[in-house]
């Protein structure tokens, strides 16, 4: 039976189907199983998988909760069978991020706001190029106000729920910081706009918009699914809060799920405010706490319990476990940062000689340039070790063949063609790409004309087999007719290194066979431009 197993408390939050739910979840309470059963547990009474939709915060949660619902569905005799799971007839619940939520949204009906059906997602590294651009046009340095500043605030005010125009009528006039940062955000939404992109701010900006403001749209929306499960909700937004109330708004099923103890996307504008006001936000809503700890040793339960208790913000949890005391928790204090790294890297090898593996140790440290000195450390001992933070999506290599995607998906994209005309070399330069762009072909050379013309004819090329060609098919065309596989495979083996990163980028397409062509080929590239840190986490080994 599906309920065996679960304790009084999670049985009753799997049960309690009905209006809206919170639930206060301590660390390793077994939320993930209580979030999966509750889906199993309404497909089996009746709902369609279809009006089922469940957020998470990272892709590879996302994707994890989906083939645990998948594997629940399919162990019961009476429901479909693993092979009837990849069937057109048969659909899961729709479970993603908040910015996937917002890009279905958005694809789905944001035609109505003028958002076009295949837009391209920019990351930070294409915001702050367009940011630069802006801050260049506008004369100003810099060194003085950096792109990166620029971003922040145009960032912080989209999470805000505030457009440029809004932005402009607030700060039009305040300091000399406020107005250029006005004057940027509107060139930068005319360069969003000239690519037919968006960025990760406007994927819940804008649904929220779209929503709130189109009537026939959120009716749309509201029926679309009967049931809203939200995992983390403490690191929800005031704006991803505003998108969950009014998608829930119509049937009220929501089941919000959290710890009260930990908010750590303050960041990115998250405030745990939305879990303590949420009975605020529904009067009728059942509160249920999840307090068994099933991971931890007594020690760090009891440790945590002592910390966590002198928050002031809090509603009253207290964690407890069945588990061991386990070893004490040891503080040690260093005089500097080496002598810190020392003290870490010799505790590792330490724990490596009694035999434990390389792969069960993890080292936290605060800021980036504190790696250097554990990285430096960890050689000298001889501590095997990877650094998660260089993302696979970030490599420039990786960039290039997503710019090259994206144009075949529509060639009128200037960012992509620049990008693309360069990867490979193909004696393209910024001059004629720029004379391109201001619409001075006739002014280009006979030899510059010709180069053009070839390259303008491997992406026309490609643009017509997007229509039919499955993402992972298309990917491998694109290796091959774009120039990169021949250029990287008669390069070094850091070049043959790189030509295995790209290739890698079909195995993620293929993710999305199931829907053809240009539909699945835009799949593939909004979970590339939605991948998040935590999904990288078996990569940039070293």
């Amino acid at each position: 039976m599906y309920l065996d197993g679960l304790n009084g408390r999670q049985k009753e939050a799997v049960l309690a189907t009905r209006g809206p739910v919170s639930v206060l979840a301590g660390a390793g309470s077994g939320k993930t199983r209580v979030l999966t059963t509750r889906i199993y547990h309404l497909i089996r009474e009746g709902t369609p998988p279809e009006k089922i939709l469940a957020v998470t915060f990272t892709n590879k949660a996302a994707r994890e909760m989906r083939e645990r619902v998948r594997k629940m569905l399919g162990a019961e005799p009476q429901a479909p069978r693993p092979s009837e799971l990849q069937a057109p007839g048969f659909q899961l619940p729709f479970i993603a991020t908040f910015h996937g939520l917002g890009r279905e949204l958005l694809e789905s009906y944001g035609t109505a706001i003028g958002v076009p059906r295949f837009f391209s997602i920019w990351d930070r590294d294409d915001s702050e190029k367009a940011i630069a651009a802006a801050l260049k046009a506008l004369d100003v340095d810099t060194k003085e106000l950096s792109p990166r500043a620029v971003l922040g605030r145009i960032s912080k005010a989209k999470g805000a729920g505030m457009t440029a125009s809004e932005f402009r009528e607030k700060n039009g006039r305040a300091s000399f910081g406020a107005r250029i940062v006005s004057e940027a955000w509107a060139s930068y939404e005319q360069a969003l706009k000239k690519e037919k992109a968006l960025d990760f701010d406007d994927l819940i900006a804008l649904p929220v918009r779209l929503l709130e403001e189109h009537a026939d749209v959120r009716a749309k929306a509201q029926e679309r699914w009967n049931y809203m499960l939200i995992d983390e909700y403490q690191d929800t937004s005031v704006l991803q809060s505003r998108l969950v109330n009014v998608l829930v708004a119509k049937h009220r099923n929501v089941f919000a799920c959290g710890d009260i103890d930990q908010c750590i996307y303050t960041w990115r504008q998250a405030t745990i405010e939305n879990l303590l006001n949420f009975e605020k936000d529904y009067p009728d809503a059942k509160t249920i706490v999840l307090e068994h700890n099933y991971r931890s040793t007594k020690t760090i339960v009891d440790s945590a319990n002592a910390v966590i208790e002198k928050n002031v913000n809090r509603k009253e949890k207290r964690s407890s476990t069945d588990n061991p005391e386990g070893k004490k928790i040891l503080i040690h204090v260093a005089p500097n940062a080496e002598a810190e790294a020392r003290f870490v890297a010799g505790a590792l090898l330490a724990r490596i000689r009694e035999g434990e593996e390389p792969e069960s140790m993890a080292v936290l440290f605060r800021t980036n340039f504190q790696s250097r000195g554990l990285e430096e450390a960890l050689l000298r001992t001889g501590v095997p070790y990877r650094i998660l933070g260089t993302r696979y999506f970030d490599r420039k290599e990786v960039k290039d063949m997503l710019a090259w995607v994206r144009l075949c998906l529509e060639p009128s994209r200037e960012t992509d063609k620049i990008r693309a005309a360069q990867a490979p070399s193909r004696g393209i330069g910024k001059v004629t790409l720029a004379k391109l762009a201001a619409g001075q072909r006739a002014e280009l050379r006979a030899g510059e004309k010709a180069k053009v013309e070839a390259f303008e004819a491997v992406v026309a090329e490609l643009a017509r087999a997007a229509e039919t060609a499955s993402p992972s098919e298309f990917v491998r065309l694109v290796v091959e007719k774009s120039g990169l596989e021949k250029a990287l495979s008669e390069g070094s083996e850091e070049d043959k290194e790189r030509l295995e990163n790209i290739r890698e980028l079909g195995t993620l397409a293929s993710r999305h066979d199931a829907l053809p062509g240009k539909e699945g080929i835009a799949a593939f590239l909004a979970e590339a431009a939605l991948a998040s840190d935590q999904d990288e986490m078996d990569r940039n080994e070293k």
